[in-house]
């Protein structure tokens, strides 16, 4: 279809379209007066374009507005499987997946374990596989899929940079298999930065343009948002801040080849038993790897002090504040964000004992004060970042009826 002029009834069509289709996401199912009043549209209007999108596959008509004096009203709702998205997200565990529709519900899901030896074409295929199934859908039905990983795919190079402990992720062809696999668009982020995206969709960051997400579970890592975009910097690594160093701290050196840096060896997961024995609490036996025991391990030492914080609990949790606070001031002078939100399973798991602390600490450790708030997506934030990142862009296409 060519493209339509500016001002043109082709073009107003379509803007009166897609203003419908984002008032049918907003608020459910709503009748052509009602639809017709918060578009300004005229009823007859309103009726043609009712019919044109329910013609087009994208409105379907469920029901009526019953319980009102007067003639029942139709009532037209979006076509949620107009359209379905994809989401992976993928640690050195395992691999998550789902499915949403096109109204942000997920259809399907899957996990699938690392196993030694698996190479990444198969872990993606195979956990996609299984989401889909669970959905009834099959690949030809997804418009979109985001994969999420730790570090970042280098825009110059395509090879993963800054995640050296995810097993079969580092080949330099790999995009180009994961390419010929999938015959769909596909989008790789960070992790932590689509855990913004999830919080700034649906969580604590909504209406906020200048944030910062701080993230602690394998990893310490940031997510920064500027303007409300997201800053990624020249290689994808900006907000990589477990490699900071910090004053006090021996200096990592050589820390990609370590994978690791000052900031992590000070406040990553892997010193809470540490710090709780230092405190006078018995940590019990620390896992060996793999990393999801370590976190499941850090982040019930954690509850348990949040749960009492006073003595022992209280000095722990303390220390682990001032640890935080300490590379999170760094973030604070640099990018002077308006709020910092606080995410990742430990630090979801000190709650608001922890959250105070830090914010005492950080005052007296940064020269302006953001408002520290907790995440408030707690359900597979990485997850819901990635679906509702393919969301974003797969709405733009399908709403677009000028296309």
């Amino acid at each position: 279809m060519p493209a339509a002029t500016p001002g043109t009834p082709s073009l107003l069509r379509a803007m009166n379209d897609r203003a419908a289709l984002e008032l049918l996401l907003v608020h459910g199912p709503l009748s052509r007066t009602r639809i017709g009043h918060l578009t300004g549209l005229s009823k007859p209007t309103a009726s043609q374009l009712l019919a044109r999108l329910e013609a087009a596959g994208l409105v379907v008509a469920t029901g009526t507005d019953g319980g009102r004096p007067g003639p029942n009203a139709q009532l037209y709702a979006l076509n949620a499987r107009a359209a379905h998205v994809g989401g992976l997200d993928v640690t050195p565990d395992r691999v998550l997946a789902a499915v949403a529709d096109l109204a942000g519900t997920v259809v399907g899901g899957f996990e699938l374990p690392y196993t030694e030896g698996a190479d990444a074409v198969g872990q993606v295929t195979r956990a996609l596989g299984g989401a889909l199934e669970d959905a009834g859908l099959t690949l030809p039905d997804l418009h979109r899929l985001v994969i999420a990983t730790p570090g970042a795919f280098d825009p110059r190079t395509g090879r993963l940079r800054y995640a050296s402990h995810l097993p079969g992720w580092h080949s330099p062809v790999l995009l180009d298999e994961l390419a010929a696999a999938l015959p769909l668009p596909v989008e790789y982020e960070n992790d932590v930065n689509l855990a913004a995206v999830a919080e700034q969709r649906l969580g604590a960051a909504r209406g906020h343009e200048d944030f910062v997400l701080l993230w602690n579970e394998e990893g310490l890592g940031a997510a920064l948002v500027l303007g409300g975009r997201l800053h990624r910097g020249w290689t994808g690594g900006a907000g990589e801040v477990g490699f900071l160093p910090v004053s006090g701290h021996p200096l990592v050196r050589q820390v990609s080849r370590a994978n690791t840096g000052g900031y992590q060896e000070l406040a990553g997961v892997q010193v809470l038993p540490a710090l709780a024995a230092a405190a006078g609490i018995d940590p019990g036996r620390a896992p060996a790897a793999p990393h999801a025991a370590q976190v499941a391990a850090g982040a019930e030492l954690l509850r348990r002090a949040a749960a009492e914080p006073e003595g022992a609990h209280l000095a722990f949790l303390r220390s682990y504040a001032t640890a935080l606070a300490t590379g999170l001031a760094s973030l604070v002078a640099v990018l002077d964000p308006e709020i910092v939100v606080l995410s990742g399973a430990l630090i979801a798991a000190g709650g608001d004992p922890l959250r105070a602390l830090l914010e005492d600490e950080l005052a007296e450790l940064a020269p302006s004060r953001p408002r520290l708030v907790t995440g408030e997506v707690r359900e597979r934030p990485v997850l819901r970042g990635a679906l509702e990142s393919a969301l974003t862009a797969t709405r733009e296409e399908v709403f677009d009826t000028s296309r």
